[in-house]
This record gives C-alpha cells, sequence and structure tokens, in this order.
C-alpha cells in the first residue's frame, strides 16, 4: 500500500476531529466541576457562619434572660443597723461638706441609705 504525502484523507481528518473535540468537552466538563465544587464550598462556609452567629444569638439571648431572672430572685440586702446607718449619714456629712460630693450627689445617696 502506498503511503500517501500532503494533506490527510476524510477519516484522518475525522479522526484528528473527534480528537479534539474530545478533548475540548473533557476539559470543558472538568473546568465545570471545579467551579461548582468552589461554589458549594462557599455555600457550605457561609451555612457554617451562619449557624454560628445564630448560636452565639441564643447563647447571648439565653444569658441575658439568666441574668434578668437572677435579678427578680436576689434578695434585697438586710437595712444597716441604726447606729450603723448614723455613722454612713456623718460620712455622707463629710463628704459633703469637703466638697467630693454635689447637693445632688447627697441627697441620692442619702435617699438610697433610708430606702
Amino acid at each position: 500500500m502506498r503511503r500517501r504525502r500532503g494533506r490527510p484523507g476524510l477519516v484522518g481528518t475525522m479522526a484528528r476531529t473527534a480528537v479534539v473535540a474530545g478533548t475540548a468537552s473533557a476539559v470543558v466538563g472538568a473546568s465545570a466541576n471545579r467551579q461548582a465544587a468552589k461554589q458549594q464550598s462557599a455555600a457550605d462556609q457561609q451555612a457554617a457562619n451562619q449557624a454560628a452567629f445564630d448560636s452565639q444569638a441564643q447563647l447571648a439571648d439565653m444569658q441575658a434572660q439568666m441574668n434578668a431572672m437572677a435579678a427578680q430572685q436576689a434578695t434585697p440586702a438586710p437595712a444597716p443597723a441604726g447606729g450603723d446607718m448614723m455613722d454612713q449619714l456623718a460620712k455622707l456629712g463629710e463628704l459633703k461638706a469637703s466638697g467630693v460630693l454635689s447637693d445632688e450627689e447627697f441627697a441620692a445617696a442619702k435617699a438610697k441609705l433610708l430606702a
């Protein structure tokens, strides 16, 4: 059989076209798969971040509720004894006289002490 020189025949051209088309299809498929994997990874990361944020918000809400319940259940401190109250009033008077407390601060502290 004689070997042909020059341009390939019809079968050779078809074979070359099939190889090129197959290679292009494989490259496009692999590229699409990589892109889909990246998008899925980003979506998974975003879902994890949102879940962590929601968990933190729930934890903060529960902590606030526990603090509110603890404040409601706290018993008020017993009132100081009569002599003790006189000493504290005297100290407040001294602080006011020395200028450490203003009239408003003195009145607020006195009202708190007498309440």
